[in-house]
Formats: structure tokens, C-alpha cells, sequence
């Protein structure tokens, strides 16, 4: 969800929106993200009951396998203005590991060289921080080759950035000072003249959209399900959000479709 929301922040139009997914054999079993230029986010994944034992890196650090639970696969990347059709791309997976993935995509499918950091700390009671960075240099900047060079070499530089991301307690501005010590960086007012932007977990889903959504099983299924079961049910696979369909609702998406195949 950190990388669709930087990939979001990007976006030219407030109602932008970045989907992500991963294709993949591992037992992960891929995952999906939407994610807004609002700030607005969710996402699942396929296998939500898994459980990783914690790894130690060859700097000493310890984390989760995400190379050995994605397994092999792809990224697809959708990207939508909201005018016509969307921009898609997808990518094969280099490591598993998101940050690696999405750098990949950008390097290959919009020509941006990009460093892209994203980590997180969990303890029992939960996810205690989150975050990322991405990284990128802007034109005019791309024709200063030493400041390209040395970009390029404290992004390679970077470790532990979980541990990193926890340290600095949610102080963004000192996060990229730890990363970036020689670069002073200087936070810039957005295009509503804001530095910073509020995120959070919104599903849009609703009763309607579920009805709605039980029409693409076409008539015979509806009928099936209305002569076996007298009635559906539908799990939000974003939000875990339960709605009922009772025998009325069913029995009129029947007659709806009836009467468009008339």
C-alpha cells in the first residue's frame, strides 16, 4: 500500500488513482492495491492467513522472506486518469521484494530511474510504523551528473531502512536527512500548497455495488444460486465487509436480466 500511494503521490489529477498486483506462484498467492492521488488506499491479499518466520540478512538485520512467499511472477501496474483508458504495464518480478519491483517497473515501463525504500516494523499487537521513499531525479537535475552519481551511491548505501523508518518516529523531514545527509533536502508545498497529505484505508464498496456486481454471473447462475441457496452472500476482499443478497434482491437481477436479453 506505501508503494501504490508513492506511485499515486506522482499523479498529475487529484482523482488519480495507481492499482498494483502481483501475479505469483509462491504461497503468497499475489496481492492487490488500490491507491489514490487523495491519499486514499486498500488492499489484500491472496493468501491472507499466511505466516513468515522472521530471516536475518547478510547486514544483520532481521525481516520477512518476501522473495521466497511472492515467489516468481509478475507486477501489473494500471495507472488511471479517469479519461479514457487506463495506462497499463506490467513487469516480471526481480526479487519479490516490493521496493525492488516497483523500481523495476519504473525503470523499464516509464524510463525513470528510480530508488524506491519501503519498510515497516511489527510487533504482537501489530503493525507499529509503515512508510517509504521514492526517489527520483527531475530533469534539470539529470544534466548535473555529479549529483546523479552521488543520488545514485546513498541509495545504495541504504540498509535497515525499516529500522530507519522507526527511528526517525514519524519526522519524514529527518528520515531523508538520515538517508540523504549530504543533499539537504528541502520539503516543497504541493500543487494545493501543502507539503505533507493525509493517508488513510477507505473501501468505497457498498450494498449497490455488490448487487451490481452479482449480474456478470449472468441469469442461469442467479437462478441457481436463488433455487439452491434462496440467497448470496458477498465478502469485500478489501475490507472483509459481508453483504446479504436476500431471494427479493436475486429474483429482481433475474428479471432485470430477462428482460435486457428480451
Amino acid at each position: 500500500m506505501t508503494a501504490g500511494l508513492l506511485l499515486a503521490s506522482s499523479m498529475k489529477v487529484a482523482h488519480g488513482r495507481v492499482n498494483l498486483r502481483i501475479a505469483s506462484d509462491g504461497p503468497l498467492k499475489g496481492l492487490m492495491v488500490d491507491a489514490g492521488r487523495d491519499g486514499t488506499v486498500r488492499g489484500y491479499l491472496g493468501n491472507p492467513e499466511l505466516e513468515l518466520d522472521l530471516s536475518r540478512s547478510s547486514d544483520g538485520h532481521y525481516g520477512f522472506d518476501f522473495k521466497r512467499a511472492a515467489g516468481t511472477g509478475y507486477l501489473h501496474v494500471v495507472r488511471d486518469l479517469g479519461e479514457g483508458e487506463p495506462y497499463s504495464s506490467t513487469v516480471e518480478l526481480v526479487s519479490g521484494a516490493i521496493g525492488d519491483d516497483v523500481a523495476s517497473y519504473l525503470l523499464h515501463s516509464e524510463q525513470t530511474p528510480s530508488g524506491v525504500f519501503v519498510g515497516e516494523q511489527i510487533d504482537s499487537s501489530g503493525v507499529r510504523c509503515s512508510g517509504g521513499v521514492l526517489v527520483q531525479v527531475l530533469p534539470k537535475a539529470a544534466r548535473e551528473p555529479a549529483l546523479v552519481a552521488l543520488l545514485e551511491e546513498r541509495c545504495r548505501e541504504v540498509s535497515g531502512f525499516s529500522a530507519r523508518l522507526a527511528a526517525c518516529q514519524g519526522d519524514l523531514h529527518q528520515l531523508l536527512v538520515d538517508i540523504f545527509p549530504d543533499l539537504d533536502p528541502v520539503p516543497l508545498d504541493g500543487d494545493d500548497g501543502a507539503a505533507e497529505q493525509p493517508i488513510s484505508f477507505h473501501c468505497p464498496c457498498s450494498h449497490r455495488r455488490s448487487v451490481n456486481a452479482l449480474k456478470l454471473l449472468g441469469r442461469d447462475e442467479l437462478n441457481a444460486i436463488l433455487t439452491e441457496d434462496g440467497q448470496a452472500e458477498l465478502t469485500c476482499h478489501f475490507c472483509n465487509e459481508v453483504y446479504d443478497v436476500g431471494a427479493g434482491e436475486l429474483q429482481e437481477l433475474i428479471d432485470e436480466l430477462n428482460l435486457g436479453a428480451a
